[in-house]
């Protein structure tokens, strides 16, 4: 297990070197010029290179990466082009508030994904089955950004039950797990709860039903065993596959909350990449989808390390 472990994370390195090398071209390809994020538009063309040298921007794009990523390596991100301050600063705040709501939207669509799975499993072929496999069709189908403004118009503007914008009063800096804060995350947490929840409720009803008609389930009901006992056996053994699903959803929602993080205004890594993204803010969206695509990764490897405590089939090497 520990040699597994070691050899995964060594296996990251070279995987997060690739996305920084992605991440910084696509970046630097993009139509544009991040020099008119510092200088107006009529400034003088001497002025204009000088900040383009001051910020490193003058020289070839291997030599850019490079020196990149030798700060990256120590901690340092670079400073924003649009604001100034330090990139850390700009994105450790946000990072923070991404992962806040995509851990509440992650637990109540795999809460609920899980039911409607365990549900139409054990109803399979009936009403009710059918009724969680179009439910199920239809959440992973819907837009984010257009679900998002629909509960804005409903539970916002015609209800007026929940604010639509922001974080709260005082903002992320002031965030804390009361009503006051958690109102504020209720529509866009709801919103990115949708696809999950349709992905793991098909998945743990395409798992379930596969167990439940191995020959060992089939022993255990002729030997006497009580319904309570075999679903323990049936989830049990339904988990690793899963979990594996949840754990790739967990990723997509870190780092796929751009439109509902913009249609919410809630101050994420979303929010914060589409501000960067207008305004060419190289530094902030390199050192954001660097540390997202890291996150990603990280969670891969928790979730083969629980794989293999789950089920002590799966030989780690």
């Amino acid at each position: 297990m520990i040699v597994y472990l070691l050899r995964r994370v060594l296996y990251a390195v070279p995987i997060a070197l690739a996305v920084s090398i992605v991440c910084f071209l696509l970046v630097h390809l993009a139509p544009g010029d991040p020099v008119n994020a510092i200088v107006s538009a009529d400034a003088p063309a001497d002025v204009v290179e000088q900040v383009r040298r001051a910020y490193g921007l003058d020289r070839p794009l291997p030599v850019q990466f490079w020196l990149w990523l030798g700060h990256v390596v120590q901690g340092d991100f670079g400073q924003s082009l649009a604001s100034g301050r330090p990139v850390w600063e700009e994105m450790s705040g946000a990072i923070v508030n991404t992962l806040r709501l995509s851990l509440v939207a992650a637990g109540l669509g795999f809460a609920m994904g899980s039911l409607l799975g365990v549900l139409a499993a054990a109803r399979r072929n009936t009403r009710i089955d059918k009724l969680v496999v179009g439910l199920a069709a239809a959440s992973v189908s819907v837009p984010h950004y257009w679900l998002g403004m629909v509960m804005v118009v409903i539970f916002s503007v015609r209800l007026n039950l929940l604010p639509a914008l922001g974080a709260g009063a005082g903002g992320s800096e002031a965030w804390t797990w009361d009503w006051e804060h958690l109102q504020y995350m209720v529509l866009p947490a709801a919103t990115l709860a949708v696809i999950p929840m349709g992905i793991v409720a098909r998945t743990v009803r395409g798992v379930v039903i596969d167990v439940l008609t191995q020959d060992y389930i089939t022993t255990l009901r002729g030997k006497g065993l009580g319904r309570t006992a075999t679903a323990l056996h049936v989830l049990k053994n339904a988990a690793p596959a899963v979990l594996s699903v949840m754990g790739l959803q967990l990723g997509y929602l870190m780092g796929g909350s751009i439109l509902v993080e913009t249609v919410f205004s809630w101050p994420g890594t979303g929010f914060l990449l589409n501000g960067a993204i207008f305004q060419r803010d190289i530094p902030v969206l390199q050192g954001t989808i660097l540390i997202l695509a890291l996150i990603f990764v990280l969670i891969n490897l928790v979730v083969d390390c629980l794989q293999t405590v789950l089920d002590p089939r799966i030989k780690r090497q």
